[in-house]
């Protein structure tokens, strides 16, 4: 069974850096497009990037924008966001997911429910 599995959260201060990998395990394919969402407490899961299947096309909120980065190394099933100039505003659970439905090469996915399979979570703080 094809599991996705993210690691990289922590405890952090404002300012410093993280980078959350996302792998799929159970599978050599990679080939979908993927996405990184995040549930801050108390509020809905919400878009953070997205990253086509081939890794040329990316996309962020507004949010995150010039401090996020999505990338994916495919030949390792692994999809990464680097996270700069962390905020308290970004704690959040972030998760990664993956679009297993028909999609073209290029596009990119924004909502929740656009994909397929998800990771479990991992939790990143970052304080005042």
């Amino acid at each position: 069974q094809v599991q996705l599995v993210e690691s990289g959260g922590g405890l952090v201060q404002a300012g410093a850096s993280l980078r959350l990998s996302c792998a799929a395990s159970g599978r050599t394919y990679s080939r979908y497009p993927m996405g990184w969402f995040r549930q801050p407490p108390g509020k809905e899961r919400e878009f953070v990037a997205a990253i086509s299947w081939t890794g040329v096309s990316t996309y962020y909120a507004d949010s995150v924008k010039g401090r996020f980065t999505v990338s994916r190394d495919n030949a390792k099933n692994t999809v990464y966001l680097q996270m700069n100039s962390l905020k308290p505003e970004d704690t959040a659970v972030y998760y990664c997911a993956e679009r297993r439905s028909i999609y073209s090469t290029g596009s990119l996915y924004f909502a929740a429910n656009e994909y397929d399979a998800w990771g479990q979570g991992t939790q990143v703080t970052v304080s005042s």
